[in-house]
């Protein structure tokens, strides 16, 4: 059996078979059974195992459906003959290579094994590098020939569909590609050797340049090397002439040799006058450290006397804060004495004050009084309407200027909107495919360029850069009507649409509508029996487009055959719901009134306010310009709103001060009324008291006076202790003043003997200074004597 041959196949909870096991023979094998029977099963399990996808099997939307039901999973084991001179890898796999394909509910996996059932390998490179090495491509029909395909085949009666069937399942469509592509990159490998020819020139000019600098470099080269033998002759000049005065320096070294023992006997001499100096040093020092410890003494004692003087001083002062409250009490309470006394004395007098005449002027006072308080509530009632008026004056201008400040805010907002259209307008005026997805178009076809070799056919759109109107006036409408169609791009097939999909995500595009179409489709002839019977055009009466598959793809997705336009609201309204004419989906008006009826219910839907003009109109500068009028009006307007609101907020500061004005006597005003108020009621109340000749009872002043009384003599008591207390406290002060002055100077005296011993101190240091200063000075000088040292 050749390399490349299927063996034997096995199935297992494969869509219909449940275990299956098959014998394939060396030449050609026929599978018969009844309809339903599994047949094309088998076929299906070929194709699943060499890698197609389920989409392309035309018998299940993805893997886990073709898991027979009420199972978990399905498995596919191939048996490929591997014998002969065509064998793949007969040193890895043996003569037969297996080939095991296993699908679960979530995954699928591929496995290849040798003869004996071993794992080989499970990368999908491999699974491809064996089918091409077989030749083995299950989605050429000429391998594997599908019923669908089959009946595609058969009853496709058209000439160039047969061919395009022939060229693809002989690979001449794939070689027709590679060969396109290699053009391509020959084109390209030409283009880049020409260009590295031109930058050579550059580069050989260089080159010379830097040969006659490395001829150059050589001769400085040669220059330094006898400057290096020149250095290294005069290092030994210099050699020379340091050993010739370092046998001079020799010579006089041996004769101050001779002069060391003179030398060194002066040094004896004074090292026993400083080690005297040295001891009597000592002995100084320890009196100073002594004195020291007796200072530190000292200074701990001067402390505790200073904490106990002022421990004194406060219990003193204590003393005589307590004293000193304990005599303003003694003096109150003599005071509230002396007002109980008086105040028994004026209940006594009390009654002999009441007369006729007191009672008569009470009763004018309460007149006068009643007048007072009534003037007062006129004056109050007069300023409050005033006030009530005044602040309805203020409501009005402040809602006046709010209404003004949301009027500037909706215009500036207009404003904003209009300037955004128009830098939007201005961009199409460049470059018209930006009114169909803005900047994301360009950065989508920068990466579609850089991808075009991928790509079967090169997309098309967007659809709305592909269509031009016969008017103008229907730019709203069209725009209306197909929205974001409009923005659309059509591919050939599904690899072409996925490809797309990856190049709109790299230029962060995101949500484009992508529509797989055949391009090979000739312009759809539209019968005039399937088109609205109506003297009002269509859409696809209005618009015009190069391509024919730009016009298909309207009228397949977009219906334009089916969608009228008309020119104004009335007569929209007339033809889509008066007239019920036939084969109508739509209509629309020229300023984006959309109107359609779907049974008895009739629907109008308002357009968007925000679109000027259609992304179809062509007269972009004229629509600029009618934007640019209309913000320059609503600016000017502004101008005179804010001049309005700047004059209602002066007026309003001029009435807010009117009304604090009033405000404050109208609040002077009712404090007046309430003060008269409760000077009538006071004299009211003592008209009343007068009334009643009732004796007064002063037995209760007179038992808390006696109290008080008694208290005085208590408090007495108390500032008697207070007073010896404080004596004592004084006396104890005294003291403490005279044992710290006693201290005090004992210490002076004897800090006078610490600064003797530290001058004494000081002249033995300068004597042990001044003996190690002649010693090494009389060293000094001997040298400096020397013929040697002269030299140096």
């Amino acid at each position: 059996m050749a390399a490349g041959t299927i063996s034997r196949i096995r199935l297992e909870n494969f869509m219909c078979h449940s275990s299956l096991h098959i014998e394939l023979g060396e030449h050609v094998n026929f599978i018969t059974g009844q309809n339903g029977s599994g047949k094309s099963a088998i076929l299906t399990a070929l194709c699943v195992a060499f890698g197609c996808r389920a989409k392309n099997t035309q018998r299940a939307a993805s893997l886990k459906d073709f898991i027979k039901t009420g199972c978990s999973y399905a498995s596919i084991v191939v048996d490929i003959s591997n014998h002969g001179e065509d064998a793949f890898k007969p040193e890895v796999y043996g003569n037969v290579i297996i080939l095991e394909r296993r699908i679960t509910e979530s995954s699928s996996s591929t496995v290849l094994k040798d003869q004996h059932g071993r794992k080989v390998a499970h990368r999908k490179d491999d699974l491809v590098e064996i089918i091409e090495h077989f030749n083995i491509d299950v989605e050429n029909p000429c391998v594997i020939m599908s019923q669908d395909k089959s009946r595609e085949f058969l009853h496709s009666g058209n000439d160039r569909d047969k061919f395009k069937f022939f060229f693809k399942a002989t690979l001449l469509q794939q070689v027709n590609d590679m060969l396109g592509s290699i053009r391509e990159k020959l084109t390209g490998a030409d283009s880049i050797v020409e260009e590295l020819e031109k930058s050579i020139g550059p580069v050989l000019k260089d080159l010379d340049d830097l040969q006659g600098k490395i001829k150059n470099m050589e001769h400085i080269e040669e220059i330094a090397h006898e400057i290096d033998n020149l250095k290294k002759k005069l290092a030994w000049a210099w050699v020379y002439d340091v050993v010739k005065k370092i046998e001079e320096q020799a010579n006089k070294l041996e004769k101050l040799k001779e002069r060391i023992p003179a030398c060194q006997e002066r040094i004896d001499r004074n090292t026993a006058i400083i080690e005297e100096l040295r001891k009597d040093f000592i002995v100084k020092k320890e009196n100073v450290r002594s004195f020291l410890e007796k200072t530190q003494e000292v200074r701990r004692m001067k402390e505790k006397l200073e904490h106990d003087m002022h421990e004194a001083g406060k219990l003193k002062m204590d003393l005589e804060k307590e004293h000193e409250r304990g005599m303003q009490m003694l003096n109150k309470m003599n005071n509230r004495v002396r007002q109980l006394q008086v105040q028994v004395d004026e209940f006594e007098l009390q009654h002999m004050q009441e007369t006729q005449a007191e009672v008569s002027q009470i009763e004018d006072k309460m007149r006068e009084l009643q007048q007072e308080i009534n003037s007062a509530h006129l004056s109050a009632t007069r300023l409050k309407e005033e006030e009530k008026k005044l602040s309805e004056e203020l409501w009005g201008i402040t809602k006046s200027i709010g209404d003004i400040e949301k009027k500037i805010a909706e215009d500036a907002r207009k404003i904003n909107h209009l300037k955004s259209q128009i830098r939007d307008f201005q961009q199409r005026q460049h470059d018209k495919v930006t009114a169909f997805g803005g900047d994301r178009v360009l950065s989508l076809f920068r990466s579609i360029e850089r991808h075009q070799s991928r790509f079967k056919c090169p997309p098309v759109g967007p659809i709305g850069a592909h269509v031009e109107l016969s008017s103008d006036s229907w730019s709203v409408a069209v725009d209306c009507a197909f929205g974001r169609l409009l923005d659309a791009f059509i591919v050939s097939c599904h690899k072409d649409s996925l490809l797309l999909r990856e190049c709109a995500k790299e230029a962060n595009y995101r949500n484009l509508q992508i529509i797989i179409y055949d391009f090979a489709k000739p312009l759809h002839d539209i019968p005039n029996h399937l088109v609205p019977s109506t003297p009002h055009p269509t859409i696809l009466s209005v618009i015009r487009s190069e391509s024919p598959t730009i016009l298909n793809v309207l009228v397949d997705q977009g219906h334009a055959e089916r969608q009228v336009l008309v020119q104004d609201y009335e007569m929209g309204k007339s033809v889509a719901f008066d007239q019920r004419i036939r084969n109508l989906k739509e209509v629309y008006t020229s300023d984006g009134y959309k109107m359609f009826c779907r049974g008895s219910v009739q629907t109008i839907l308002p357009p968007n306010r925000k679109w000027r003009a259609g992304r179809l109109c062509t007269s972009v500068g004229e629509t600029i310009t009618e934007m640019k009028n209309e913000a320059t009006g609503i600016e000017q307007i502004n101008l005179e709103r804010e001049g309005q609101k700047s004059e209602l907020v002066v007026q309003r500061g001029k009435i807010e001060l009117q009304l604090r004005s009033l405000k404050r006597k109208r609040e002077d005003e009712e404090r007046r009324l309430e003060r008269k108020k409760l000077q009538l009621d006071d004299t009211k109340k003592l008209s009343a008291d007068n009334n009643h000749d009732t004796a007064v009872d002063t037995s209760e002043l007179v038992a808390e006076m006696m109290q008080v009384k008694e208290d005085i003599g208590n408090k007495e008591l108390v500032l008697q202790k207070i007073n010896l207390k404080l004596t004592d406290a004084l006396q104890e002060e005294n003291n403490k003043r005279a044992s710290y002055k006693d201290f005090i100077e004992s210490a002076y005296a004897e800090m006078g003997s610490i600064s003797d011993v530290e001058h004494e101190l000081q002249l033995v240091e300068e004597k042990i200074h001044d003996a190690q200063q002649n010693d090494d000075g009389d060293f000094v000088q001997s040298l400096l004597l020397s013929p040697f040292a002269a030299d140096q």
